[in-house]
């Protein structure tokens, strides 16, 4: 479903599917670019909260980790999407979709790290 998402936005608006790029412009643009980005937003936030309302296991959320940990790790994640210019939705379905060597290289790059962290965090340190 994301995948085919993705296909549509690009075929259709000509868009990347790239939710760091979507959200990031989100207040930068006017007019109809402003409100399909709202729309696609408020879409992603809707779905999950009707999933909740009409799922049997709703959206049962435990978080082993504390709030400034988060906070830590959401700001960081930010900054490497900046500085990688897209997200894992951007560049791993879209770029790599499109064969991009671009978003294979940051695709590569952002799962390496992410397994790297999980290593050191879960088997080294123990959190």
């Amino acid at each position: 479903m994301i995948g085919l998402s993705a296909l549509l936005m690009l075929a259709f608006n000509g868009r990347i599917a790239g939710i760091s790029g979507i959200v990031g412009n989100l207040f930068h643009v006017r007019g109809a670019d402003r409100l399909w980005r709202l729309v696609f937003v408020v879409g992603l936030l809707g779905g999950a909260a009707l999933y909740g309302l009409f799922s049997e296991a709703g959206l049962n959320l435990h978080l082993e980790t504390s709030t400034p940990l988060m906070l830590t790790a959401g700001f960081i994640v930010g900054l490497g999407t900046r500085l990688a210019r897209g997200c894992t939705s951007g560049h791993g379905v879209c770029g790599i979709g499109r064969m991009t060597p671009r978003s294979i290289a940051a695709t590569a790059i952002f799962m390496g790290v992410a397994g790297l962290t999980v290593f050191i965090s879960r088997h080294l340190l123990g959190v």
